[in-house]
């Protein structure tokens, strides 16, 4: 009897990358149709505003290994990646980005890595790209230096998501339930034997990166707090230092009190007053965030809306 051949998936998000899909599509095709593999191309529609799904559905039309799912607004790269992964029944899947910086030429590599070493994922490891600004490679640098610090755990600079999972990690990753996701951080967390390659970006064809300052450090803030209690313990070493430190002052107002002589220092006073407000609004901040990560959590409400797909029989999938 015959082997069966592996089936592998190729998984994309895409928000507003309807410039890049079509050169993506034949970029990938050029390549997987040279394997001795059965090929899946899935594209993930994160809310787009422009004509990405359009184009994904133009694709899908003229190949039926083209699969497709459609979100009601955008929920995020994470959450996008995530829902292709549940929705996706394969031996392997591929995450990708659509833009090509991950190169498509790499895909037989990944699949060599994951078979001859018999791991069940393969991670990349970005090279620093010499063009990019120096702001750039210092808030890339320090989101993984600050995410190492705090949380509980160990990713390297340039680890991203692109990589290689097998169907034992997607089962895992699909049975877990956390609202907030960080992908790099589950599968870091959930283990499995792992292998890593180290590859070199290509520049985007069009467009510019989703990944502004802004969503970095949402991103660095999703990873601490949904794998590590760590800021709330600093929170309350920082309360304990001062408040021992507070005793220091005790001495000179006792004296004061005393001998009848004014407390000087009205500036002081204030400036203090002021730097223990922030201090304290800092850690309620702190406290704040997992209260709320609870609150959203216990409400149990989907984690995505998928408004149109071809892969499932019902055209709207709520998880």
């Amino acid at each position: 009897m015959a082997q069966s051949r592996l089936k592998i998936c190729i998984l994309s998000a895409a928000y507003n990358e309807g410039e890049n899909l079509f050169v993506f599509y034949h970029a990938v095709k050029n390549v997987i149709d040279k394997l001795p593999y059965d090929f899946e191309i899935c594209f993930v529609n994160d809310g787009s505003k422009d004509h990405t799904l359009a184009v994904i559905k133009s694709l899908a039309k003229q190949d039926n290994t083209v699969k497709y799912l459609s979100f009601s607004r955008n929920f995020g790269q994470q959450v996008a990646l995530k829902a292709g992964i549940d929705a996706i029944d394969a031996d392997a899947i591929i995450m990708m980005d659509s833009d090509l910086q991950h190169p498509p030429a790499l895909i037989p590599e990944l699949i060599d890595l994951w078979q001859s070493n018999r791991v069940n994922m393969v991670n990349t490891l970005r090279e620093e790209d010499p063009s990019l600004s120096w702001f750039k490679k210092a808030t890339s640098k320090y989101f993984y230096v600050m995410l190492n610090k705090i949380s509980e755990l160990k990713l390297e600079p340039g680890q991203a998501d692109f990589r290689l999972i097998d169907r034992q990690v997607a089962k895992t990753l699909k049975n877990s339930k956390e609202q907030d996701v960080f992908l790099r951080g589950m599968i870091q967390w959930i283990g499995f034997k792992q292998a890593t390659m180290r590859y070199t970006p290509h520049k985007r064809i069009a467009g510019e990166s989703k990944y502004t300052f802004k969503k970095m450090l949402r991103l660095a803030l999703a990873g601490i707090t949904s794998f590590s209690i760590k800021p709330l313990y600093t929170a309350m070493y920082i309360g304990f230092f001062f408040a021992c430190a507070s005793f220091l002052y005790l001495p000179y107002v006792l004296y004061s009190i005393i001998t009848g002589k004014a407390v000087d220092g009205w500036a002081s006073i204030i400036m203090t007053i002021a730097f223990f407000g922030g201090l304290n609004l800092m850690v309620m901040g702190v406290l704040g965030i997992y209260i709320g990560k609870i609150l959203i959590q216990n409400k149990q409400r989907p984690l995505y809306i998928i408004q149109e797909e071809n892969i499932h029989e019902n055209s709207l999938v709520e998880f």
